[in-house]
């Protein structure tokens, strides 16, 4: 004990702990002022209840969840600075752990600050905001935590103005509304409602002719033909390619591309057109390659549907194979989890979750099925990667798109004779080795030549049989796809101390974990990997949380915030749910319902709920400033998808067929490294009027639009994006060639639609708004136009259709 603690200490008794209640109020005074509003700025976003996000499982908003940590391990321990993750990663002493990510350093004096206040013992003053601090029970009691157990109908509850509610989730919302004393917000506008709806269901703008014919007596019909509509598919398709982590390369170190990803990119956008029920959906991304088909197009659809499992991002530059399978089953126990679960499994592969009900025991009888499994994602040996694999081949069907070229009988042999002639020095140049460490020759001195040689070779050779992969004995183009398929070799993990390879404790049965008692739980079969069992557990309708999953992230897409706020974290480190009754209900009617995920978005938006106008009202706000209880709809801006393609929309030039293939499949090189200098591709990789979800999802290098407005990390699950208002966006829309050039076209558009200038603003705002200028629009139009004479006149009104574009009204929905 330091001389100040003794000296401390003396004073506190002979005072009467007068001089540590001082200091106590000091340190809380320090946290307030200087480590409280730090962590609100750059932290809370990411990682609070109030933002619905704990990613990496790790949340900063109250005491207990501070000093629990994440996935990574106690965020902040007192006393130590050097040993609190959160102070590391705001030095960024790690490059692979650098907080806040994708934004500058934070300032040295705030840095500064929480050294300071972590080796004054962190104090903190807050308290748990939820029941997380009882959470580190054992692994049994934790199973009680409510998204445990099975979910339960309700009742519909009483309520005083019965003439309100509609729907049977009416009377949920405006229960809850009326026991805090709330009253529910008048209708919205027929137009606006009607632009709330079309932004939602199909991420367009709905049409001046479609909005000036809208009326509520219509509203069902209007909802129907949206559910029904291709655009549908691409609207919420796009919400689930978040979820999956699609992306069309592999990131990280080595970012090469996966010029095959794009199926899975279509199946998922046919499959909510097709209102493909959720379970068969979830049971084809798991196991589809061992499910029964009944035609050669369902057998396709099957193994495309498994590259949920393939195209995450990989430790490519891994030279250890045991590390490298360790590393592939990690990620697709994390993205399946997280995914389809809204739990962090993948969280026990080092130790016993901390407040989970998931031992180590369960996480590596998990990586027993996904080590039994082979993970074809497409890439080849070379100077950048250190791990090849093939692609599962398609049947082939009629009129089938094969982006791969084929060649030509001779390309073909030229192709077998190089591989052989490498394949043949290979040989020769361990002979030659071999020899000479026979003969003991010191081969210390030829080392680097003979490295050199061996990986000329192995990088030579890797092209050459990438391409080989793709065709068949005669040269013919073969249909391929990313996916998975039962390994030849079961096998059973052993379960690693501390998560490390070179740690091998005792040997764990694959299976899937015994937690909720239903069936599919326990040891897999010998001769199967057990992926199936896998997907039949996660499918399984008395599973706790696979239907309250994805109804939670159903409802936040459509109001803005889940009933769970945190949409991908249902365990003890997540919200509690602010309607646990409607949850449930609505959870347990999606199963009666088949699993339809049309039906469920139909009840939804045609609820009295979802009718409500946006109106801010300070008697409301003042009980509930987060809108937990739904007492109006909010304000949203449209995210990247939905202000690029309504832009196209309005300017008449939007492509609303899909986009055969991918514009990643056309490419010609492995490296995305190498994609900037090719010249034939635009500089923001968007030079498509197509759909924004055919744009390429290249990691770490996505399209401007998509950077620029918070488009999901696609190494992530990702079930509720960021919506940030930041300088680069405005930059973007002012200066892009992209927006120019819409503005060009919508400037077009009303040329040639309306005849006079009154009639051209009129048109113009038509387009964009769904509505007619005000007074004080029109005077400001009619004076930017003022005294402009015919040759001026078109580039005024360019600019004046890139202003509208620009607008907040243009990228907000009421």
């Amino acid at each position: 004990m330091t001389c100040r603690c003794l000296l401390t200490l003396g004073a506190g008794w002979l005072l009467g702990g007068d001089i540590a209640a001082a200091e106590d109020k000091e340190a809380v005074a320090f946290f307030e002022s200087r480590i409280r509003p730090a962590l609100a700025e750059h932290c809370y976003g990411c990682h609070s209840i109030k933002e619905g996000k704990s990613k990496g499982g790790l949340r900063v908003d109250d005491r207990e969840a501070l000093l629990r940590g994440g996935d990574s391990g106690p965020a902040v321990v007192p006393g130590k600075p050097g040993e609190s993750l959160l102070y590391t990663a705001m030095r960024r002493d790690d490059p692979d752990l650098e907080m806040p990510p994708r934004k500058p350093k934070l300032a040295d004096r705030v840095i500064a600050d929480f050294e300071t206040w972590i080796a004054g013992g962190a104090i903190d003053p807050r308290e748990p905001t939820d029941s997380v601090a009882s959470a580190a029970g054992d692994l049994e009691s934790r199973k009680q935590h409510w998204s445990y157990r099975a979910p339960e109908p309700s009742a519909l509850p009483t309520v005083k103005a019965n003439d309100w509610p509609i729907s049977e989730m009416d009377h949920f919302v405006l229960a809850k509304l009326e026991s805090q004393g709330l009253a529910p917000s008048p209708d919205a506008d027929a137009v606006t409602l009607l632009r709330r709806l079309s932004f939602d269901l199909t991420g367009l703008p709905p049409s001046p002719e479609m909005a000036a014919g809208f009326t509520l007596d219509r509203l069902e019909g209007v909802v129907d033909e949206m559910l029904a509509s291709d655009g549908f598919g691409v609207r919420w398709g796009r919400h689930w390619l978040d979820v999956a982590r699609f992306a069309e390369s592999n990131g990280k170190e080595a970012n090469v591309t996966y010029p095959h990803a794009w199926r899975y990119r279509d199946y998922v956008i046919d499959a909510f057109n097709d209102d493909l029920p959720y379970d068969r959906f979830l049971l084809e991304q798991l196991a589809g390659d061992l499910l029964p088909a009944d035609s050669e197009a369902q057998r396709a659809r099957q193994l495309i549907a498994t590259g949920f499992l393939a195209f995450g991002p990989k430790g490519l530059t891994e030279g250890n194979q045991v590390q490298f399978a360790a590393d592939v089953a990690d990620e697709q126990i994390d993205a399946f989890s997280r995914a389809m679960l809204a739990s962090s499994l993948a969280c026990a592969r080092c130790h016993d979750h901390k407040s989970e009900p998931f031992a180590m025991t369960d996480y590596y009888a998990l990586a027993g099925i996904f080590k039994s499994t082979e993970t074809r994602f497409g890439t080849w040996v070379d100077s950048e990667s250190s791990q090849g694999s093939k692609l599962v081949r398609l049947p082939s069907l009629p009129g089938q798109l094969i982006p791969n070229r084929s060649i030509t009988k001779k390309e073909l042999e030229t192709l077998h004779e190089r591989l052989a002639k490498l394949n043949a020095e290979e040989v020769a140049a361990r002979a030659e080795a071999e020899k000479a460490r026979a003969e003991g020759v010191d081969l210390q001195k030829s080392f680097n030549e003979m490295l050199g040689n061996a990986l000329r070779i192995i990088w030579s050779r890797g092209p050459i049989v990438g391409q080989l992969d793709t065709v068949d004995e005669a040269g013919n183009a073969l249909p391929l796809c990313m996916g998975v398929q039962e390994a030849e070799q079961k096998i059973d993990s052993p379960r690693y101390e501390r998560g490390e390879i070179s740690h091998p404790a005792e040997t764990v049965p694959r299976g899937v974990p015994t937690i909720f008692g239903i069936d599919h739980e326990g040891v897999s079969d010998a001769e199967a990997s057990g992926r199936l069992q896998l997907a039949q557990w996660v499918t399984d309708s008395r599973h706790p949380l696979t239907a309250r999953v994805m109804v939670n992230r159903v409802w936040s897409h459509l109001f803005g915030a889940g009933l769970v706020a945190t949409v991908d974290d249902f365990g003890h480190t997540g919200a509690k749910p602010s309607h646990p009754a409607l949850l449930d209900s609505l959870a347990v009617k999606f199963q009666q319902n088949g699993w339809s995920v049309k039906a469920l978005v139909r009840e939804l938006v045609l609820s009295r709920t979802y009718r409500q106008a946006s109106d801010w009202r300070g008697d409301c706000f003042e009980k509930d400033p987060d809108n937990e209880l739904l007492w109006r709809m909010p304000k949203q801006r449209l995210d990247a998808e939905a202000i690029r393609d309504a832009m196209l929309a309005v300017s008449g030039e939007l492509d609303r067929s899909p986009r055969p293939g991918s514009l990643v499949a056309e490419l010609d090189r492995q490296s995305v490294g190498m994609i900037g200098f090719n010249k034939a591709l635009p500089n923001d990789l968007d030079g498509s009027l197509h759909r924004a979800v055919y744009l390429p999802v290249l990691r770490d290098q996505l399209p401007d639009v998509l950077k620029l407005f918070d488009f999901a990390e696609p190494s992530l699950v990702t079930g509720s994006r960021d919506a940030t208002n930041v300088p680069p966006q405005a930059l973007y829309l002012m200066n892009s060639d992209f927006v120019r050039a819409r503005a060009e076209g919508l400037a077009r558009r009303i040329s040639t639609e309306a005849d006079t200038p009154g009639a051209q603003i009129k048109r113009a705002y038509e387009l964009c708004f769904n509505r007619l200028p005000d007074d004080e629009e029109t005077r400001l139009v009619n004076g930017y136009f003022e005294g402009v004479d015919a040759t001026s006149r078109e580039p005024r009104l360019i600019a004046f259709c890139q202003a509208l574009l620009a607008s907040a009204d243009f990228r907000i929905a009421d």
